[in-house]
Formats: C-alpha cells, structure tokens, sequence
C-alpha cells in the first residue's frame, strides 16, 4: 500500500470515530506501529490531525473547530433536523459532546426553554447561545481523550439527576455488540449519563452501523431511539429494528 493511501485510511477512521489508537491502526492497515507514528507525525505536521500519547484526535476535538468542517456535515445535518424534534420546552435533558451534538445545538430554537446537563465543556458553551436554556455542566476532571469531564465526581453528581431525555453519540454501534467506545473513562461517564435519564436517544451517521470498539456502554435494548440520516425504512436499519427502540 502506497502512503497516500495509507494516510487516506487513517485519516477516514480518524474522521469516522474521532479517534483512534497507534496499535489499532497498526493492526487494520498490517503496518509497523513506528510506520503508523511517522504517519500520525505527517498528517499532525500538516494540520489534518491531533496527534495524542498512542494515537491522534480528529480536528472537531479543537475548541474553536468549525461543524461546517464536520467528516460527513451534510449527514450530521439531517440527523440533527430530526433528533431536534426529541426536544421539548420544560425537558431536562442530559447531553453529550461531538460534531453530531454541535450540530444538533444548532437546530435546537433559540428560545427553548429546557435544562440541559452536559459532561462537555463545548456543549455547554454553545448551550448558553440559549437565552431561555439552564445550562449545567458537570464538571470534573476533563479526559484529553475524549475532552468530556469523568472520574467519580461526575458519576456522582449524574446519579442526583432524573432527566427525561440522554442524547449521545456513539463511536461504534451494531445490531449484536451494542453500543461501543475506544476507553472505559468515556464509557463509564456514558452509562451514568443514561441511567441519570429516562429514555436514550443515540445520534449516529450510517457508517458507523455494523462497526465495534473495543468496550461497551450498552446493549441496543437499553437505546430509545436510534437517529440516523436514512430514511427509517431504510434496509441498512433492518438488522437495528427492536420493539422498543424507534428509528427515525
């Protein structure tokens, strides 16, 4: 394989799951992880990432990051259309961070009047756009992974919350593993964030579906609704149709 392409690769699982591991990608592409690392370096260098200890970050985990740059913005955009319609005056709501979320801030009216809770300090920053909106952030200590709060303190305050809605993102998502992220710390925040609520939306685009990471947060039972930007009956959702969770 050709380091074009190589770099084309790494860069599309960057972009799809806005991380990724030296080791994985090493393992995917049947490189030397010191081949993976002079490629991170290169791509770093050139501004198309944000090398890590062990891996690199898509560029939507900068702060002053742009969604119209957004890997698949136009699918991120009909998702958040959608999953807006989920959001009603006088909800509490507990929210996640990512692209997908960003966008969906986007679409929320400006004059909702609802409380959110949010573990990521750029949700709660595009929140207080929101005149009428409580914004609360849970803080705690901020994992430079995954650029959300965790640690115990966190999971803690969760646990006071009734919510009636959690909406999140997901790395991985499959029809037989679930819901799926690359470390325990945002799955450990994650689960605690659905457990402070009474139902889960999960935002997702479609390239995602049918794809693993290495830890689960859930099984799709525990899911309420599944948000892609198909059409509900499309056949690539057939597998994820459950009784209980709606498509949309």
């Amino acid at each position: 394989m050709m380091k074009k392409e190589r770099q084309m690769l790494i860069m599309k699982q960057i972009n799809l799951h806005n991380r990724a591991l030296s080791s994985d990608l090493s393992v995917l592409l049947n490189v030397s992880e010191d081949t993976i690392r002079r490629d991170l370096n290169e791509l770093s260098e050139a501004g198309k990432l944000v090398k890590v200890h062990g891996g690199a970050l898509s560029k939507s985990y900068q702060f002053n990051y742009s969604t119209t740059k957004a890997y698949a913005a136009s699918a991120k955009q009909a998702i958040a259309q959608k999953a807006v319609s989920l959001i009603k005056n006088d909800m509490f709501v507990v929210i996640g961070g990512g692209t997908t979320v960003s966008e969906l801030i986007h679409q929320i009216p400006m004059d909702i009047s609802a409380t959110f809770f949010t573990v990521s300090l750029l949700t709660a920053l595009q929140l207080c756009d929101h005149a009428n909106a409580t914004v609360i952030f849970v803080g705690g200590t901020i994992a430079k992974t995954s650029q959300i709060s965790s640690g115990g303190e966190v999971i803690s305050r969760l646990a006071d919350i009734h919510a009636d809605l959690c909406i999140l993102g997901a790395n991985g998502i499959s029809f037989n593993e679930g819901i799926t992220e690359t470390d325990m710390e945002t799955v450990q925040v994650k689960r605690a964030m659905m457990k402070a609520s009474k139902q889960t939306a999960i935002l997702t685009i479609s390239e995602k579906l049918d794809t693993v990471q290495r830890l689960r947060v859930c099984d799709l039972e525990e899911v309420n609704y599944l948000v892609t930007e198909l059409e509900a009956g499309s056949a690539d959702l057939k597998a994820y149709r459950r009784e209980n969770l709606v498509i949309l």
